[in-house]
């Protein structure tokens, strides 16, 4: 719309055309839409406008292209003032704003992500658009004055604002109708009217110190969904690596289940909130351990399959260094239609809930994308445990502490990234990544690009509950604990930080010869090498590490053994372990991780990161080894003895040493399970050393 070089009718008939009043109604719709969406927060209002901004944009983009093709050729040969300059320049800006939405607009649709560079451009047309267009049409509007037909022009200006303004509330109508058709799905966040505040009102999940943002309930889907993150095609990787890991299975362990159901029988269910805050969040924010629930069923269906959830993780606000879940955790608002798939798994609502996610995603990185998570201070919060009077009867007593062991270990440089290996380096390995939230500016060397996520299966070192379960890949996430725990688990980003080889070695120190008869002293030094706190760590009434020693004489014949597994899975008596004896306030030993009644620890072994431990074994070297003279007892008559008369002479011993590891001892899966289940915890070799001593008539 020109204020020169046409005639004065045809200037008319352009302004009263409708395609002009439609375009310029598209554009104010789109220019408004587009604002609120940038500069409002977040909500249902806005994802309607996000909706409705992008279904306008498409339906409208070839008449407004088609449009600002038409105006520019009939003006085009007209004089170039500075009004048809502002003109081309708005046209120019209009085309840029629809060609980088059609782009966000198929990234958001088909894609993972959309760029950031064409949001950014798609932003600065809008600008562009803004500051180009409007003056145009003010001048034009000016120019009617001093036209010899000013009336006809004037009137014909009426007409297409009144178009616009039609048109433009036309689309905003289609605002209304969504706002009015969406019915969000409705939460449930209040405790059931019998709910037992046995700890006090304003302590609703107590004995645990975890705690809503509210102060109040959750319902159960508020943290739940956690699988819906990988339908989307974005966080595939992650959602697999989180399944079979232990944060999945915290609440569906099975000796968690056994030992939740042992608590509520002797102190009330109210009392298994001191574990929800760590093992079972859903349940215990939705209220579900509460006095009046039958005993078998504290854990809720969602927390039983979900554990710690995605967003057990992702909504957690603020942590503590205290211990015993002392967090808070949000109520993250949710974009429309996510709760409605969670529900119906229907693919229709799925691809809305994506679309709004890809195309409007600050909320969503904004509120689950914190630096909060990388700080070992986060791990804390669930990472260091004690038990006091409120659970014990008697008083405070620290259990695992993994965060105070690796604060005050030399793993720990503060200020220094270079020199410290923090929680989420070992746990959380880099790996390579095509999910969306790859790459990360915020380490000292990592980059937005670097095509990298951190590992979601925080391996550690259960390989027992993964393959109980079934859990999906339980096969390769066993092997890879196994890796880690011989030390085999590469792990590139600080392999110039710790030691290479075994996670926890074990070296011989033992005489070079011996003589017959002559007591033998076979020292066994174990390092800590790789640990970034105590080894082993957490609960270590029921976690055994120990030294199996072995020796033979050149010929295999067994001289002395320690440390050897049983057929019934019980280490031998008097073996060097690696464990704590918890006690009760009468003395007797906790053998059932009934930490409830625990009052102190009459013996603890454990490795500080960076230290050692010896230990000394001690027997007698024979001069002759021993071969039966009968066949084995099992094959004698009855009446029938089987001795051992001396063989040829011992010439050498041959010493071997094996560190091992299992995570749950033998007394207590009997006692979950029954002697009968046969259920054995896998046993891994993380080290082992070896060595011989030349046995002579005189030792050197």
């Amino acid at each position: 719309m020109h204020s020169n070089g046409t005639g004065q009718s045809e200037r008319a008939t352009e302004w009263r055309s409708k395609l002009a009043a439609w375009t310029g109604g598209f554009i104010l719709f789109e220019l408004v839409t587009g604002f609120s969406i940038w500069l409002l927060p977040f909500s249902i209002s806005n994802q309607v406008m996000v909706l409705g901004h992008t279904v306008v944009g498409l339906l409208y983009l070839i008449p407004c292209s088609y449009y600002l093709g038409r105006h520019w050729w009939i003006y085009r040969r007209k004089l170039l003032t500075h009004v048809k300059f502002l003109g081309y320049l708005g046209t120019l800006s209009t085309f840029v704003c629809l060609i980088s939405g059609l782009i966000l607009t198929f990234q958001a649709a088909f894609g993972t992500r959309i760029s950031y560079f064409w949001d950014t451009v798609h932003i600065l047309s809008t600008l562009a658009v803004l500051t180009f267009v409007l003056p145009h049409i003010v001048l034009v509007l000016k120019s009617f004055r001093v036209s010899k037909a000013v009336a006809a022009l004037t009137a014909a200006a009426r007409t297409y604002a009144l178009g616009v303004a039609i048109s433009t509330a036309l689309m905003f109508a289609l605002i209304l109708l969504g706002l009015f058709a969406y019915d969000p799905v409705q939460l449930n966040n209040e405790f059931d009217p019998d709910y037992s505040y046995k700890y006090g009102e304003d302590r609703p999940f107590a004995p645990s110190l975890a705690n809503t943002e509210t102060g109040g309930a959750f319902d159960a889907r508020v943290l739940a969904g956690s699988e819906s993150c990988g339908t989307a095609g974005c966080h595939v990787e992650i959602v697999d690596e989180w399944k079979t890991s232990a944060h999945r299975y915290s609440a569906m362990d099975i000796a968690f289940q056994k030992i939740q159901l042992t608590m509520a029988q002797q102190n009330g269910p109210e009392s298994t909130r001191y574990c929800g805050g760590c093992h079972d969040p859903i349940s215990l924010f939705s209220g579900t351990k509460n006095i009046f629930t039958d005993i078998d069923q504290l854990t809720g269906i969602q927390g039983y399959q979900e554990g710690i959830s995605c967003l057990s993780c992702h909504a957690v606000r603020e942590t503590d260094l205290k211990g015993n879940a002392q967090y808070v955790v949000t109520n993250p608002p949710r974009y429309m239609f996510e709760l409605e798939y969670v529900t119906t798994e229907n693919e229709g609502l799925r691809f809305f809930r994506d679309f709004l996610i890809r195309s409007y995603p600050r909320e969503h990185v904004n509120r689950l994308s914190k630096h909060l998570f990388k700080a070992p201070e986060y791990c804390a919060a669930c990472h260091k445990q004690f038990i006091d009077e409120e659970i014990n009867n008697v008083g405070w007593v620290q259990l695992q502490n993994q965060f105070d062991n690796w604060r005050m270990s030399h793993w720990n440089h503060p200020e220094e990234p270079t020199r410290t290996i923090e929680c989420r380096e070992c746990h959380m390995p880099l790996v390579d990544s095509h999910d969306p939230a790859a790459g990360d500016d915020a380490d000292y060397n990592r980059s937005p690009s670097d095509g990298k996520h951190r590992s979601h299966r925080f391996i550690a070192a259960n390989q027992m509950m993964p393959q109980m379960l079934k859990l999906p890949g339980w096969e390769k996430h066993v092997e890879m604990t196994r890796a880690w725990l011989q030390g085999n688990f590469e792990i590139p980003e600080i392999a110039d930080k710790w030691a290479q080889g075994p996670v926890v070695t074990v070296e011989l120190k033992m005489p070079e010869t011996v003589a017959p008869g002559e007591e033998v002293v076979i020292k066994t030094v174990i390092t800590s090498n790789k640990v970034g706190h105590d080894f082993p760590t957490g609960p270590l009434d029921i976690i055994q590490s120990w030294i199996e020693l072995e020796v033979v004489d050149q010929d295999g014949n067994l001289v002395f053994a320690t440390g050897r597994v049983d057929e019934k899975g019980f280490i031998e008596p008097g073996s060097f372990i690696l464990k704590a004896e918890p006690v009760d306030q009468y003395g007797n030993l906790i053998d059932r991780h009934n930490l409830w009644e625990m009052v102190g620890v009459r013996h603890r072994r454990a490795l500080f990161p960076g230290f050692a431990d010896i230990t000394d074994f001690k027997f007698f070297c024979p001069e002759f080894y021993r071969e039966p003279s009968a066949p084995p007892s099992s094959q004698l008559g009855e009446g029938e003895l089987s001795i051992k008369v001396p063989g040829g002479p011992v010439r050498e011993l041959v010493v071997t040493a094996k560190l091992k590891y299992r995570k749950i001892d033998q007394s207590l899966l009997n006692f979950l399970f029954g002697e009968d289940s046969g259920l054995r915890s896998p046993v891994t070799m993380m080290s082992s050393d070896s060595g011989r001593i030349q046995v002579v008539q005189e030792a050197s």
